[in-house]
């Protein structure tokens, strides 16, 4: 699923908020936001600004 949301984040190419994610994977917000946490602990995603996520560089 971290895949997925990846994947969705690269496509949108911009900051995103867990809940626009949600939408278009058809998935719980919280789901999300768990997976996302997931991802930033791991270093492959940031926060540029409160709520919004996006992929880090390399």
């Amino acid at each position: 699923m971290e895949s997925k949301v990846l994947e969705a984040m690269k496509k949108a190419n911009k900051p995103v908020r867990p809940g626009d994610i949600a939408k278009e994977l058809g998935l719980e917000s919280k789901e999300v936001s768990r997976i996302i946490n997931n991802l930033k602990k791991d270093g492959k995603v940031f926060s540029p600004k409160r709520c919004f996520y996006s992929i880090s560089e390399g």
